[in-house]
C-alpha cells in the first residue's frame, strides 16, 4: 500500500502520462501509463540497454523507428480463437501489423551494434504468407475481393448481370410512363429496385409499394414485371453473403492456428514502442544515461543540475516558470540527509526530484541531469510528503503522519528497533526514504525527540534518507554521527524570495523575524520576539550567515575559475587543431610533391627510352642523331624545374627621385629619365646640369642599370621546308578503337587542345568509318595546319597522324 502512497505523492501518473504522448501504437501508450516498476536490478538494466540502443538508432535514422501499419490485434486472435469470424477490418488490421512488424525487424537488423534489440526481434514470427492471403481477399476497403474464391467471382458475375437486366426494364418503364412518375430516378428501398411514381397516377404502374415520401404525394413501387427478378436477385444476394462468410471463417482459422505467435508479436512491438518512448522522452527531457553504482563501495551518488521532470514539462508546454537544478552529491558513508531552510523555498520539490530520478532510472528512462549520472538501484522508494489531515477519519497532521511512516517502517522489515545502535544495522539495506518535514504536528521538543529517534532509526534500516525539517535540533546530529549531513535551501533576504538552490554542508537557518520586519510587522514586536528567541539562537543564526556569505563567495570565485579554465582549455583545442591542420596540409603538400616528381622522373625515363629504341632500330644517320638531341632537349626542359630568374642589380633613375653623384660629392634630383645614350638631366640647389647613368648611384650605394640599346632586327629568313619527323611518345598518342565517331570527336578536340606538336591518333581499320570520321574532323579543325597515314612501322593506314 505504501508504494502505491509513494507513487501518487510524488505524482508518478502524471510522468507516465507525459512518456505516454511519445508512444506510436495504441498498446504502446496503455503501457506507458500504466509502466510497470521492475522489483530486480537486472531488469533495469535491460530496460536501460533497450532505452539506449533505440537512442543510438534513431540518431543514425533520419526519420526515426517507424510503427506505421500496428493496430491492436488482441481482442481480434482472441476471438479467432474462440472460433468466432473476424470482420474484413479486423482481417486486413492483421494483415498491417504482421507487414509493419516485418519492418520493424528489417531495420534493426540491417543495423550493427545493437544486441538487445537484435535479440528481442530474432524470434519474431510476422507470416508473410498469412499476410498475402489477407490481402488476396480483402482490398483496402475492408471489402471481400472477386478473386477470394471462383464461386464467388461467379456469383458477383450473377449479380451485376441480373442488377443491369432490372435496371434496364426500369428505364423502360419509366420512358413509357414519363407522366406517372414523380421524377426519372431508379433507386432502392431495402435490397429492392422502386422507381418513384405520383400517387394520384399509382395505377399506371402496377406493382408493391414499398415506400411512401413524407408528404405523401410519391409513391416508390416496385412494378410487378420486375419482382421475379428482385426475388431472384436477394437470393443471390443471400448466396454472396454465405460465400464471404466462408471465407472470412477459412483467414480467421488461419490466423486462430497462429495466436501464440501473433500474442508474442504485439508483445515485442508493444517492447520496442516503450522502449521508443522511454527514448524519445529521455532526448526532449535532454536527459542522460544513468549508472547504478553500489555505495558500499565508496561510490558517490552524482546527480548535477538535476531537474524535476515534471516541472521542465510545465515550463515548455504550460508556460510555467524556468526550472532551477539542484546537485546531489552525496558520499557513500551518509546515510542520512536533513534538509533545513524556509517554507517555500524548495525542500519538498528536492524530495520529489530526487524520487522521481530514482524511479525513472528503475524503469529505463534517462534522467534530467548532467553527466555523469550515478544513482543507486533502490529496491523501494518509499515517501511521506504533505499533509494527510482528514476530518472524515479523525485524523490530524500528526495522526496522519505518523500513520504513513509507520507504514514506511514496516515496508523496511522487521528489525530489531534498537536506535543509533552500529550493530542493528540491516547488512544491505537498499530502500530510498523521503520525509518532508518530519516531526512537525505536534510539540516541537517532542516532535524534535520523536524525529531524532526516527532519523537513528533508518540511517541503520534504509539505504539513504532525505529528510525536511524545521528543528534546529536536528542539526547537530551531523557533529554525533558522521552518517547524517546537513543541506539547506538558500534565501535571498534582499528580495524576500527563495532561490531555490541547495546548499551542502551548512545547516538552514530561520528567517522568520526578518521576513516579519520586511513585511511590515512593527519593529517593537520583531525586537521582543528575539530577546524571547535568545542570544545563542541569535549567535548561531550569525554564525550560519557568516558560513553562508562565505560559500557564497567561494562559489563565485570557484565560478570564476571555471570560466577561465574553459576558455584556456578551449583557445589551446583551437591552436592545437590548426598546427595540426598546418602539419596535415604540410604533409601532403610534400608526399604530392614527391609524387608528381616521381611521375615526371618515370615519363621522362620511358620517353627517352623509346627515343633510344628509334636509335637502335636500323643505322643511325646524322640527322637521326640530331632528332634524338632534339628530342632530349625538349625532354629535359619539360621535366627540369625552372630556375627561377635571378634579379638584375642596380636601379633605374626616375623623374622625382634622389641619388647621389659622386664625382661632385652632391645629392641631386631627377629632372628628366635617362633617355638612349644613358644621360639624364639633374639639379642640386640651384644648378641644372646633365650627367651619364654611370656617374650617378642610389642613396643606398646601388648603381644605376646600363642603358641596352635594342639592336636592329634582322630579315626574316624563311629556313627551307625540311621533312624531320617528331617523336612518336604516350603523350601525343590517342587510342579511339571500338569508339563511335560522336565520342571520338569529343577526345580527339581535347587532344589537339592540349597538343604543342603532331599527334597520333589510332583508329584501326574495320569499317573504315571511323577513319572517315576523323579525317572529316581533322579537315574542319582549325588547329589541325594537315593529316596523313603514319609509316607502315607507326601502324600504316590505321594510324592518323595530325600536325598542328
Amino acid at each position: 500500500m505504501i508504494q502505491s502512497e509513494t507513487l501518487e505523492l510524488l505524482e508518478w501518473h502524471r510522468l507516465c502520462q507525459h512518456l505516454s504522448t511519445f508512444g506510436a501504437t495504441k498498446l504502446g501508450v496503455i503501457a506507458a501509463r500504466h509502466l510497470k516498476i521492475p522489483d530486480f536490478q537486472a531488469e533495469s538494466e535491460q530496460l536501460l540497454e533497450q532505452t539506449k540502443e533505440v537512442y543510438q538508432l534513431e540518431t543514425r535514422l533520419t526519420t526515426g523507428l517507424s510503427f506505421e501499419g500496428i493496430q491492436d490485434i488482441g481482442d481480434s486472435i482472441e476471438r479467432a480463437e474462440r472460433s468466432g469470424i473476424l470482420a474484413g477490418d479486423e482481417l486486413l488490421a492483421i494483415a498491417t501489423t504482421l507487414a509493419g512488424a516485418r519492418n520493424l525487424r528489417r531495420v534493426i537488423d540491417n543495423q550493427q551494434d545493437l544486441p538487445i534489440l537484435t535479440n528481442l526481434v530474432a524470434d519474431l514470427r510476422t507470416y508473410p504468407e498469412l499476410e498475402q492471403e489477407i490481402h488476396r481477399c480483402i482490398d483496402e476497403r475492408a471489402q471481400i475481393t472477386d478473386r477470394a474464391s471462383l464461386k464467388l467471382g461467379e456469383i458477383r458475375t450473377e449479380l451485376r448481370r441480373l442488377r443491369s437486366q432490372i435496371t434496364q426494364k426500369l428505364q423502360n418503364i419509366i420512358q413509357a410512363k414519363s407522366g406517372a412518375v414523380q421524377e426519372q430516378i431508379i433507386t432502392q428501398r431495402g435490397d429492392r429496385f422502386v422507381i418513384p411514381v405520383k400517387a394520384p397516377q399509382k395505377d399506371a404502374i402496377p406493382g408493391i409499394v414499398h415506400d411512401t415520401s413524407t408528404s405523401g404525394a410519391t409513391l416508390y413501387i416496385e412494378p410487378n414485371s420486375i419482382v421475379p427478378l428482385g426475388n431472384q436477385l436477394r437470393q443471390i444476394i443471400r448466396r454472396e453473403q454465405a460465400e464471404e462468410e466462408a471465407i472470412r471463417r477459412a483467414l480467421t482459422e488461419q490466423v486462430a492456428a497462429v495466436k501464440p505467435d501473433l500474442e508474442r508479436l504485439l508483445a515485442i512491438v508493444t517492447t520496442l514502442d516503450l522502449a521508443t518512448a522511454r527514448s524519445r522522452y529521455s532526448y526532449w527531457l535532454k536527459a542522460n544515461p544513468p549508472q547504478f553504482i553500489q555505495p558500499p563501495e565508496n561510490e558517490i551518488i552524482t546527480l548535477r543540475n538535476l531537474r524535476h521532470p515534471l516541472l521542465v514539462w510545465q515550463q515548455q508546454h504550460e508556460q510555467g516558470q524556468p526550472v532551477v537544478p539542484v546537485d546531489l552529491l552525496i558520499s557513500p558513508y551518509i546515510r542520512v540527509v536533513t534538509i533545513t531552510g524556509p517554507n517555500t523555498g524548495g525542500k519538498t520539490v528536492t524530495l520529489k526530484t530526487l524520487g522521481l530520478a530514482a524511479l525513472m532510472a528503475k524503469v529505463g528512462l534517462f534522467v534530467p541531469a548532467r553527466e555523469p549520472v550515478e544513482i543507486p538501484w533502490f529496491d523501494k522508494v518509499l515517501a511521506d510528503i504533505g499533509d494527510e489531515q482528514s476530518l472524515q477519519q479523525s485524523l490530524s497532521t500528526f495522526s496522519g503522519h505518523i500513520r504513513r511512516i509507520s507504514r514506511i517502517l514496516e515496508a523496511l522489515g522487521d528489525g530489531d528497533s534498537g536506535l543509533g545502535i552500529r550493530d542493528k544495522e540491516l547488512p544491505n539495506p537498499q530502500s530510498l526514504v523521503l520525509l518532508d518535514e518530519v516531526g512537525a504536528g505536534t510539540d516541537p521538543a517532542e516532535g524534535s525527540a520523536l524525529a531524532i529517534a526516527l532519523l537513528q532509526y533508518l540511517a541503520n534500516h534504509a539505504q539513504l534518507t532525505i529528510a525536511t525539517t524545521h528543528f534546529g535540533e536536528l542539526k547537530a546530529l551531523k557533529y554525533e554521527d558522521e552518517r547524517f549531513e546537513n543541506a539547506s535551501v538558500e534565501f535571498d533576504e534582499t528580495t524576500l524570495s527563495p532561490t531555490y538552490r541547495l546548499l551542502w554542508g551548512i545547516p538552514g537557518r530561520s528567517n522568520a523575524l526578518t521576513i516579519a520586519l520586511r513585511l511590515g510587522l512593527k519593529p517593537e514586536v520583531v525586537e521582543v520576539a528575539k530577546t524571547q528567541v535568545g542570544e545563542a539562537t541569535d549567535e548561531v543564526n550569525q554564525v550560519i550567515a557568516g558560513l553562508e556569505a562565505q560559500r557564497r563567495s567561494q562559489e563565485t570565485k570557484a565560478a570564476e575559475a571555471q570560466n577561465l579554465l574553459q576558455q584556456a582549455e578551449r583557445l589551446y583545442k583551437q591552436v592545437s587543431a590548426k598546427a595540426t591542420a598546418l602539419e596535415e596540409r604540410e604533409s601532403a603538400l610534400r608526399a604530392s610533391q614527391e609524387i608528381a616528381v616521381q611521375q615526371a622522373i618515370g615519363q621522362a625515363k620511358n620517353e627517352i627510352a623509346q627515343v633510344i629504341r628509334r636509335l637502335q632500330q636500323g643505322t643511325p644517320t646524322a640527322q637521326d642523331a640530331q632528332q634524338a638531341t632534339n628530342a632530349l632537349n625538349k625532354i629535359t626542359q619539360q621535366f627540369q624545374p625552372v630556375t627561377p630568374a635571378k634579379p638584375k642589380p642596380g636601379f633605374m633613375p626616375k623623374v622625382g627621385d634622389r641619388l647621389r653623384v659622386p664625382k661632385l660629392g652632391q645629392t641631386a634630383e631627377v629632372l628628366t629619365a635617362p633617355d638612349a645614350d644613358g644621360e639624364l638631366s639633374v639639379r642640386f640647389g640651384l644648378m641644372k646640369m646633365t650627367v651619364k647613368l654611370q656617374d650617378v648611384e642610389s642613396l643606398d650605394g646601388q648603381k644605376a642599370e646600363p642603358v641596352v640599346k635594342p639592336k636592329p632586327a634582322p630579315a626574316a629568313v624563311t629556313p627551307p621546308p625540311q621533312n624531320v619527323p617528331a617523336i612518336r611518345t604516350s603523350k601525343n598518342t590517342i587510342d579511339l578503337r571500338g569508339k563511335r565517331v560522336a565520342d571520338a570527336e569529343l577526345i580527339l578536340d581535347k587532344a589537339i587542345s592540349e597538343a604543342i606538336g603532331p599527334v597520333w591518333i589510332i583508329h584501326g581499320h574495320g569499317t573504315g568509318k571511323l577513319r572517315q570520321g576523323v579525317h572529316a574532323f581533322l579537315h574542319q579543325h582549325p588547329r589541325v595546319d594537315r593529316y596523313e597515314a603514319a609509316e607502315q612501322a607507326d601502324g600504316g593506314s590505321g594510324v592518323t597522324i595530325a600536325h598542328i
